[in-house]
């Protein structure tokens, strides 16, 4: 992507804004899942949380991945459209396998909770109204644990910027 970057003050403006709402996206929500979220092991939650991003849609973090890829690719502006498309199809496919999984084990673990939630949140097109649940009331964010979680994917987000636009500079 970097090596074929033809970035123009328009894609650079608004792909830095689509990438910096899915890493807002995502620390929103690793403020009110936790750090449970950096796990690589097998599936597992002490809960199913139902507050802050996840009253609007089930899976905000990879909502926030989808849209920080799309955005440095819109950035980038290489091979456009398609590398986008191709990245955009490649992940939404990926998370689309996880979630699968995830969500058996939700099923499994929550069941009549999870049932109710998943009718009314949908998995990856954000409600424009929040879902109201009681569990709310004492889910609340944590935000200094979402910004320790997240101070590799903040260094990696800053760090490519960086290079994209050193790139489109001296590339004028």
């Amino acid at each position: 992507m970097i090596l074929y970057a033809h970035s123009t003050p328009l894609t650079l403006l608004i792909g830095f804004a689509l990438a910096l709402a899915g890493e807002l996206m995502r620390s929103w929500g690793v403020a009110y899942a936790g750090s449970l979220t950096r796990v690589t092991g097998g599936v597992g939650a002490p809960e199913l949380v139902v507050a802050g991003p996840f009253s609007y849609v089930r899976n905000p973090l990879y909502v926030g991945n989808m849209m920080l890829y799309v955005g440095i690719g819109i950035m980038a502006n290489a091979l456009m459209p398609w590398l986008v498309l191709v990245a955009a199809v490649y992940f939404f496919f990926q998370y689309s396998m996880i979630v699968s999984l995830e969500e058996e084990f939700l099923e499994k673990t929550f069941s009549g909770t999870f049932a109710e939630y998943k009718q009314h949140v949908p998995r990856f097109a954000p409600r424009l109204i929040s879902y109201k649940h009681p569990a709310q009331s004492t889910q609340l964010p944590h935000w200094r644990e979402a910004f320790r979680s997240e101070t590799r994917t903040l260094q990696a987000f800053i760090i490519v910027i960086a290079v994209l636009l050193i790139k489109w500079y001296w590339g004028q």
